[in-house]
């Protein structure tokens, strides 16, 4: 995606939600002085996914069934593992390290470290609301990429995207993905219980992540339109995403 593909969708969900354009700008230039001696270059990024075939896990109510079938496959040992934020949890609980973990921070921080510890490439998000948590996380990580959903400053980037799930979608194809899998990504009423730390259930999503999760969901119907590399969804449950093609397990062997 290109940047002046980019901003209008900003500027609309800026207006949407609220947003200041003045703290996204102003955590991107936090982020690239905290990562300042520890910032990693994209092409880490290109090294791992391209053409590859890459699954990127969101943090809805399918989680857990979407990871169980996934490693009754072994198919996991044959692509990308990408956790959005949050996802992260669960994986390491089933004792799978992702290669990549998307976030803004909003996930466990102590899997977060645990992850990278273990090997995974962590690209952090610098928004408005998460000035504070990127102070207090960023000193406890090793070498980090760093994203914004504004103007790229030095050592942070912007590949296009809103929350972790379709940010990590708009990675994948940037840097050569060959297919693109979906699981864990229902958007619907109800939010998964790795979204948040310490939840033990899931729970009824509030109004605004509601529009939050309705929102990604068009970005990413509206990114299928501008890409030839094939989305498909693996999720057990949740909403139809317009312009990608719902998958079985029994197709992952044919992948």
């Amino acid at each position: 995606m290109k940047l002046k593909e980019w901003y209008p969708w900003y500027n609309w969900i800026k207006q949407t939600l609220g947003l200041s354009m003045e703290e996204d700008q102003k955590s991107a230039c936090l982020l690239s002085q905290l990562i300042k001696g520890k910032a990693l270059h994209p092409k880490i990024l290109r090294e791992k996914i391209q053409g590859k075939t890459v699954v990127i896990f969101g943090a809805g109510p399918s989680l857990e069934e979407d990871l169980w079938k996934i490693l009754e496959t072994e198919f996991y040992n044959k692509c990308v593992l990408v956790a959005a934020d949050g996802a992260t949890s669960a994986l390491l609980n089933f004792g799978v390290v992702p290669q990549l973990v998307v976030t803004d921070l909003d996930g466990k921080i102590s899997d977060l470290v645990k992850a990278q510890k273990m090997g995974s490439v962590l690209v952090i998000h610098a928004h408005g609301d998460n000035m504070d948590v990127l102070r207090k996380t960023i000193p406890k990580l090793g070498k980090v990429l760093g994203t914004t959903q504004v103007k790229p400053v030095k050592r942070v980037y912007n590949f296009g995207g809103f929350t972790d799930g379709d940010r990590s979608i708009f990675l994948s194809e940037k840097f050569g993905a060959k297919k693109i899998v979906l699981a864990g990504m229902d958007f619907g009423v109800v939010v998964g219980k790795y979204s948040k730390p310490n939840f033990k259930s899931n729970f009824k999503a509030s109004t605004f992540k509601r529009k939050k999760l309705q929102i990604a969901k068009k970005i990413i119907e509206w990114f299928t339109t501008q890409t030839k590399t094939e989305i498909l969804n693996l999720t057990s449950s949740g909403e139809k995403i317009r312009g990608v093609k719902n998958i079985d397990y029994s197709y992952l062997v044919k992948i």
